[in-house]
């Protein structure tokens, strides 16, 4: 199941899923598919309710045709839009690591945080901080925590993962290379896009069985595969959940292979007017227009 938090004509936001007659107001279904309303009230509740494992979506489908908005009735915003935490994973791309210099892959995960002020949906501008400190982009995969846990086990992970959606690591280069840490580089706001959906973990299989690209006003500027990653997704949920509770609606950022801006030669870096696109197989498409501060 496709999950999105939306906005319709009376402005608030809404629980919705995707099916092959429009978006669904899943607040308006609950009945129907025989939940408490209150389940649906957001992501939040949905994920902290549990029902993320219970919803069936054929039937979804079948019982509310009536009740289906299209695409151009609705705004679609984050999907999570408040996560608790967004822990980020650095150089975990083969690939990625020998182009920005770390000819040695790590030999643990590289963990930073993205604060929640910098959550953005799709079509949200990507906004250049005034001074202009070399803005760049970086497709990842995104995972989303469904179930509360702590020292969770690799091989019990996928029990604790609710879905995945494609992710934009939008990072100021001044900043993070000249901090010499990351965080503030990485956390201004609208630089953690997310979406265009959640699709549930039901429906991926394999995480690393995908394809990821990142396009610049439609030129493919990174082109890799999740099963390039150094460290997959169990191994990451164990690591970080070792020191780290996670919580219902966080996100792991899983890192982004070879390609950024920061490390062609010449460089490129996201200016206004740009348009960025990510894409994930099987997840969907994570749009993007970039505007300057007060632009």
């Amino acid at each position: 199941m496709r999950l999105v938090t939306f906005a319709a004509k009376d402005g608030a936001s809404h629980l919705g899923a995707f099916t092959e007659r429009g978006v669904v107001d899943l607040s308006a279904a609950a009945r129907e598919l025989g939940f408490p309303r209150e389940i649906f009230s957001s992501m939040s509740s949905w994920l902290e309710g549990g029902a993320n494992r219970l919803v069936d979506p054929s039937r979804l489908t079948a019982k509310t045709a009536t009740t289906a908005l299209q695409p151009s009735e609705v705004r679609l915003l984050p999907p999570v839009p408040r996560p608790g935490k967004i822990v980020a994973i650095g150089l975990n791309y083969k690939d990625h690591s020998i182009e920005s210099g770390a000819t040695v892959p790590p030999k643990s995960p590289i963990i930073f945080a993205k604060f929640t002020t910098s959550i953005a949906g799709p079509e949200d501008p990507i906004v250049i901080p005034v001074g202009n400190p070399n803005v760049d982009y970086e497709a990842e995969l995104a995972v989303v925590i469904g179930r509360r846990g702590k020292a969770i086990p690799a091989e019990h992970a996928f029990e604790y993962v609710a879905g995945y959606m494609p992710l934009n690591d939008v990072s100021a280069r001044v900043w993070q290379f000249g901090d010499r840490q990351w965080v503030r580089g990485k956390s201004c706001d609208t630089f953690c896009p997310t979406g265009p959906h959640l699709t549930t973990r039901d429906e991926i299989p394999d995480p690393h069985a995908l394809a990821i690209r990142a396009r610049v006003n439609g030129v493919t500027m990174q082109d890799s595969h999740t099963s390039k990653m150094i460290f997959g997704v169990p191994e990451l949920i164990e690591f970080t959940s070792a020191s780290i509770t996670l919580e219902p609606g966080d996100i792991i950022a899983t890192g982004t292979p070879e390609g950024v801006g920061a490390f062609r030669k010449p460089p490129v870096f996201l200016k206004p007017g740009d348009v960025v696109e990510v894409e994930i197989e099987k997840l969907g498409v994570l749009r993007n227009p970039v505007v300057a501060a007060g632009g």
